[in-house]
């Protein structure tokens, strides 16, 4: 058997992948795909941490005419019922899993601490951030990129409803190009929107490559661990 190219992932799952063909709330079939090969690279010793979005349920920026912090916090409140969607399907699974949350809610999860989240990490234990950074303003795909930099994961997983990087939006454009690799900076300045500014910017300064990927392959999680050409891969040059 192939062996992991990296030792310690962060994983992140877009809201809009956990509702599946529905476009809304949270498909549990999906969510079992994703539980099941979190499973496996486990099984293969990588540490894995997972940061998911809220966007299937609530996005801050969807509350029109809201006051942005208000709006922001309700999409944290949002992906905290998908890490507990998610943190239930791995422990039906028999599968050792622990929830921290960046805005402290101590009946349901711990609250983010960055040592207990390695110590989890490294005695094998999944972990699950919600609450995004605790910060309105930022989105989940910062929060990605600064707990990988925080946790000194080796690689972003990058779980979407599209299967890569294109030049433009392949939903809209049939001639659209897929990147089979990327930089950063070329992600930056063509505008491309498979993350954030900040989020790119934070990679790049901490220098840990992003693996954008689709969920339509059930394999694709452990095909990007092992080091198979999937997606596209955004690095240095």
């Amino acid at each position: 058997m192939s062996q992991p190219i990296y030792k310690r992932l962060v994983l992140k799952i877009s809201g809009e992948a956990l509702a599946g063909g529905k476009g809304y709330g949270i498909d549990h079939e999906i969510i079992n795909l994703i539980s099941d090969q979190v499973i496996e690279i486990l099984n293969l010793g990588v540490e894995v941490a997972i940061v998911v979005g809220g966007g299937n349920i609530w996005r801050g920026r969807s509350g029109v005419g809201m006051d942005r912090t208000t709006a922001d916090h309700m999409g944290m409140l949002a992906t905290v019922i998908n890490a507990l969607a998610l943190q239930d399907a791995l422990e039906n699974k028999n599968a050792p899993v622990r929830m921290q949350t960046a805005i402290e809610m101590r009946q349901i999860a711990e609250p983010y601490i960055r040592r207990r989240a390695m110590r989890h990490l490294e005695k094998g234990r999944i972990v699950i951030f919600a609450c995004g950074t605790g910060n309105p303003y930022f989105s989940t795909d910062t929060t990605a990129a600064l707990r990988a930099a925080e946790i000194e994961a080796q690689v972003i997983l990058l779980a979407k409803t599209i299967d890569g990087v294109y030049d433009n939006d392949p939903k809209i454009d049939q001639n659209a190009k897929k990147f089979d690799n990327i930089t950063y900076m070329d992600v930056l300045n063509r505008g491309l929107g498979v993350m954030d500014t900040t989020a790119i910017t934070l990679c790049m300064e901490n220098r840990i490559p992003i693996v954008v990927f689709g969920l339509e392959n059930r394999d694709n999680i452990k095909s990007a661990i092992l080091g198979k050409k999937i997606g596209t891969i955004i690095k240095e040059e």
